[in-house]
């Protein structure tokens, strides 16, 4: 009997998750390592942040996604290097040799210049990093309610979020929600009018990605729902108590919530020339690393650089899910000795949600504003989900918050404090 190939996928995120399925039954050996033991929607991590859903919500153990996957396993482990020319993986449970090696890594946050500081900010890349921001936000509410001797009031309830992108708007739009509707039933005895929530955007309009209409509808969104948004702004120092913007203005603030870039998540030992601007990794047409042998990347942590695309694909979950069926396709073949087929993206929109019936989408051939792009963002991000509990107790959730203006919120089960 033939030797079955081994392939290793580094990460459980869409792109991973995606090429483990499509490999299912197939005649070759897989295993999947993640840090995580569960594969998280990243699309709603906001509203785990502002309090509109629970982890379990959005999180799947990656164990049951495999189930009926005879041919793939998981181990739970940080991956700490590859060694190319001997096709070796070290990881923090020991050594794997591959034969084919995908690397779907994703991303990571960018804090440029704020690295230094990033301890004390607040940026939205994981599920801890939701929990954190929530209890942080909340345990300011209950600090609020308290005289303190070295902090203005402003100080304590003010948010700044610093990223027009679709993270900064969503969670910007669900904290002016949560102003709004929820914490003056928690908080009857809390003055609200000194809770301000500042957007800055370095660039001159939100959403860079999207089409002009989106970025003005939406910016006209956030300013009705009282939201300072300041664009051409960029921040250039915090201390933990107040930003500082390049044209010498300030605000007071403890919450400075970082949604301002992302940058791949590269893993040691590949050759210096295969990574590009943004700490990406270049691959070819065919999701090839350039410069190794039999190692792919896919997701966002790829970069296919073409006149078309000078920076590469987008950084997008249906890109990376597009790439995982097509690599899972491609490697088949290759075993097969058969022609291998180029990658190709199809575009079938974008979209980003402001708040209660405020969304922007923007279709190839149709851009849509308001209550139906609303709807329509929630019934795709709904049915994407893994797992029918997760769907049910999304839709419940959401369903409830429609009826009730309100969030179940509130709890500080594991209380957060700033290094």
């Amino acid at each position: 009997m033939p030797k079955k190939n081994k392939i290793i996928i580094i990460g459980a995120g869409f792109g991973g998750i995606t090429l483990a399925k499509f490999l299912k039954n197939e005649n070759v050996e897989v295993l999947l390592i993640d840090q995580n033991n569960y594969h998280n929607f990243q699309p709603l991590m906001y509203q785990i942040a502002t309090g509109g859903l629970e982890p379990y919500s959005i999180a799947y153990p990656v164990r049951r996604i495999l189930r009926q996957r005879k041919n793939v396993r998981f181990r739970m482990a940080k991956v700490k290097s590859v060694d190319t020319d001997k096709k070796k993986l070290k990881t923090s449970v020991g050594s794997f040799y591959y034969d084919y090696l995908i690397i779907a890594t994703g991303s990571k946050s960018n804090f440029y210049d704020f690295d230094a500081i990033k301890n004390i900010l607040f940026p939205l890349k994981s599920i801890p990093d939701a929990l954190n921001m929530r209890s942080f936000i909340f345990q300011n509410l209950e600090k609020s309610l308290t005289k303190q001797k070295d902090e203005s009031l402003e100080e304590i309830l003010n948010i700044a979020v610093v990223g027009g992108g679709p993270a900064g708007i969503e969670l910007a739009g669900a904290l002016a929600e949560m102003k709004k509707y929820v914490i003056p039933k928690d908080f009857p005895d809390l003055d609200i009018t000194k809770l301000s929530i500042n957007l800055y955007q370095s660039a001159p309009k939100l959403l860079k990605t999207m089409s002009d209409e989106a970025s003005q509808k939406t910016l006209e969104y956030l300013e009705k729902l009282g939201i300072n948004v300041f664009l051409n702004s960029k921040v250039t120092n915090y201390d933990g108590d107040k930003l500082i913007l390049s044209d010498g203005s300030s605000f007071a603030t403890d919450t400075l919530i970082w949604t301002a870039g992302v940058k791949g998540a590269t893993i040691k030992g590949l050759p210096d020339k295969s990574l590009a601007g943004g700490n990406r990794i270049l691959v070819d047409a065919f999701n090839r690393v350039k410069y190794t042998e039999s190692v792919f990347a896919i997701g966002d942590v790829a970069a296919h650089i073409t006149e078309e695309n000078p920076r590469g694909l987008p950084m997008l979950a249906p890109v990376a899910k597009q790439q995982g069926k097509s690599l899972a396709k491609n490697i088949i073949r290759m075993i097969k000795k058969k022609p291998v087929r180029p990658f190709v993206y199809k575009n079938r929109g974008v979209m980003a949600t402001i708040g209660r019936k405020k969304a922007v989408v923007d279709l190839p051939n149709w851009k849509i504003q308001g209550s139906f792009a609303w709807f329509l963002w929630m019934f795709v991000h709904i049915i994407s989900l893994i797992g029918f509990r997760n769907k049910f107790v999304a839709f419940f959730d959401w369903f409830s918050n429609y009826l009730t203006y309100d969030k179940p919120l509130g709890l500080i089960l594991r209380p957060h404090k700033r290094k």
